[in-house]
């Protein structure tokens, strides 16, 4: 990406949008001399139809009735390790991409997102009950490790080809006479569930028989806690003021610094709080699924690791958490996110392959940190929001929109209805309804 920063974008019409987003994407292509996906050459027609035929999702699922839109957008002023991204976004909340966006360029100002993996691997869990002897089951288990990965390999032979497959296996008491052995599987590119089931299958009966013990569940674990996303993001306290901050110059570092350390306290309350926790995560979420949805992966997979892992110490944590240091906000994330950039969805869905052509992806780790910045940043926003002027005053201003839309205003109506009812504070359809006729009245 040539820059993720494209000024007044919100501001163009839809097809503006479409040509310049195109525009910075093919010359992306003509620097680096690949071909241009065809789904960026058919990016047009897909927005247009959602990229999914009642045909083709009548195979996807049962009981196919039609198919269901949600917008698709794009946040902007990404910057990860270095690199500009743009960043895929379906969500149907509004104010999600615009925060998203405006905390990206805060971000970037501190020199963009820093993030790694820690780790690739999925876990397929094999369950063994009425075990006579957890730990001499245990040790003979660990004993033939090796004799069981092998085993395991055999059911996986693509994935082995393409470097992935089995790498290790640990066994786990759970209960009187109750093992679990988990089975650690590279699942490269994939998100892996198939695969790790698979492996989990094929190997079972010869665990259960070594352990003499009876065969269980065989199933992938969605707390992929050995498939970690790490993001950091450092940004210069005075980025955290509004464009709009009309303040005395020797004010405006102390009124920064004042915003970071709101930001601080809240992360604090979630920190202590399990009940101000759960929304402070919602928050992440709303950044990390809506790139999630966009590229055709499983959110509910996502959504399951990432509470589980929150709540890994037994009380219920914030995913994210941000310090004021000195003249800069620092924030760090890490959570379980594994994603996929091959098979499933992606092989038959064509805005989720639009969408990973935009993020220009490299890797399944690669999708993920950019969803892991997402939900940063998403975080950063809502809780900036609450340190300064609330969180309603952004979301409604937006929400009034759609409300607009829903009293029956057309397209050269929405703004200024929805300008009218968000200035009153009185964004219910009653209000849009009223501020709509009076819209015509004058007009007549």
């Amino acid at each position: 990406m040539s820059t993720s920063r494209i000024a007044g974008f919100y501001q163009l019409s839809v097809e503006e949008r479409r040509t310049r987003l195109l525009k910075e994407l093919k010359e992306l292509e003509q620097t680096d001399e690949r071909e241009l996906d065809t789904s960026l050459s058919n990016a047009i027609e897909t927005w247009e139809s959602g990229g999914l035929s009642v045909k083709t999702a009548s195979q996807i699922v049962e009981n196919v009735l039609g198919t269901y839109a949600l917008p698709f957008g794009v946040a902007l002023n990404g910057q990860l390790n270095g690199i500009d991204r743009l960043i895929p976004m379906v969500v149907e909340e509004p104010s999600v991409i615009a925060a998203a966006s405006n905390a990206c360029r805060m971000i970037r100002a501190g020199g963009g997102f820093v993030a790694s993996m820690k780790g690739s691997l999925m876990i397929a869990q094999i369950e063994l009950r009425d075990v006579p002897d957890t730990q001499e089951a245990s040790r003979t288990l660990l004993a033939r490790k090796a004799e069981l990965i092998q085993a395991a390999a055999l059911a996986l032979p693509g994935l082995v080809r393409r470097g992935g497959g089995p790498q290790d296996l640990e066994v786990r008491t759970i209960g009187p006479q109750h093992l679990v052995v988990h089975l650690l599987v590279d699942c490269r590119d994939a998100m892996g569930a198939n695969l790790v089931n698979s492996a989990a299958e094929k190997i079972g009966p010869l665990v259960a028989q070594i352990a003499g013990a009876r065969l269980g569940l065989r199933i992938l674990s969605n707390l992929a806690d050995r498939r970690i996303a790490h993001v950091e993001g450092r940004i210069p306290t005075l980025s955290l003021l509004s464009k709009q901050a009309s303040l005395d110059p020797s004010l405006r570092s102390f009124k920064a610094k004042e915003i970071a350390d709101g930001i601080e306290a809240a992360c604090i309350f979630a920190e202590r709080d399990p009940y101000r926790a759960a929304t402070h995560n919602k928050g992440i979420m709303n950044g990390i699924d809506s790139v999630v949805i966009a590229t055709g992966n499983d959110y509910r997979a996502v959504e399951a690791g990432a509470h589980a892992y929150a709540a890994r110490s037994g009380t219920y944590s914030p995913l994210c958490t941000w310090r004021r240091q000195g003249d800069q906000l620092v924030g760090k994330l890490a959570l379980p996110l594994a994603l996929g950039i091959v098979g499933g969805t992606l092989r038959v869905h064509q805005g989720a392959r639009l969408a990973l052509a935009i993020s220009q992806a490299t890797s399944a780790d690669d999708l993920a940190l950019l969803a892991a910045c997402a939900g940063m940043a998403s975080n950063l926003a809502a809780l900036r929001a609450l340190a300064t002027e609330g969180i309603q005053r952004g979301h409604m201003s937006l929400h009034a929109r759609s409300v607009a839309i829903a009293a029956g205003a057309n397209e050269a109506e929405v703004e200024e209805v929805a300008t009218t009812i968000a200035a009153a504070g009185i964004v219910t359809l009653h209000a849009a309804k009223d501020a709509l006729s009076a819209l015509r009245l004058c007009r007549e």
